[in-house]
């Protein structure tokens, strides 16, 4: 019986390593990604703002004023909930009560680090972006005031919103039941929800939201495939 047992937890021992990456690779996964995800935002922030600036504004300012044209009293209040949605103290609140709750239940810290590492890296490509390539709203009355009037690029609603509540559906795939991801995938309306309460609000571009929709689904899925049982036996 000893035996047995030595050999099951050898094989478990042995399972685990296959299914995790070791704790260099995985850190050097994640800070390779970070890296190449943010030389990419900033170089087609450049672009657009340089480069193919007369061919992209145009169009981008279009596509604003036929929005803010658009506008009615009747959707200016579902449009300051999806603000509010991607706040950052709205998700990080997710995030931390998410986390709370899935490394409480599986008695793991990776659904704390996942989230924590995807929150910091949103916040990092967010900083960065927007002083490398200052970028001004759109030339329409934006309807949520105070906002640095040159940090339309990229948007950080849509980044939060993303790994708040795609956190959540990602977290649901790695650990819950097959009907739990089935209704947790509900929530991916919300970051399009937020994304399209940017445009409405005129706080953003659409090439500025959907960089950020982007950047954040990808950063989001590495962190998963490194951290996250994924396609494995979770215990």
């Amino acid at each position: 019986m000893a035996t047995l047992t030595r050999q099951r937890d050898g094989h478990d021992a042995h399972a685990r390593r296959r299914a995790f990456p070791s704790a260099g690779r995985a850190a050097l996964v994640v800070v390779g990604t970070w890296l190449v995800v943010l030389a990419v935002v900033v170089a087609f922030g450049w672009l657009i703002t340089h480069a193919l600036r007369s061919a992209v504004l145009p169009w981008d300012n279009g596509l604003a004023r036929w929005i803010a044209d658009q506008r009615t009293g009747a959707l200016n209040e579902p449009a300051d909930i999806g603000t509010l949605l991607g706040e950052t103290v709205t998700g990080v609140s997710v995030a931390v009560v998410t986390a709370l709750v899935f490394s409480i239940w599986k008695r793991s810290w990776r659904p704390a680090i996942f989230l924590a590492l995807a929150e910091a890296g949103i916040g990092g490509f967010y900083y960065i972006a927007t002083h490398v390539d200052p970028r001004q709203r759109p030339p329409v009355k934006i309807l949520d005031p105070g906002l640095v009037g040159n940090h339309s690029f990229p948007s950080g609603h849509t980044a939060t919103a993303v790994v708040a509540y795609a956190g959540i559906v990602v977290l649901a795939a790695a650990y819950a039941s097959p009907a739990v991801r089935h209704w947790a995938r509900l929530l991916l309306l919300l970051p399009v929800f937020v994304l399209l309460s940017r445009l409405y609000q005129g706080a953003h571009h659409l090439t500025d939201v959907l960089t950020s929709l982007v950047y954040a689904s990808v950063w989001l899925l590495v962190l998963a495939r490194t951290l996250l049982p994924l396609g494995r036996s979770s215990d």
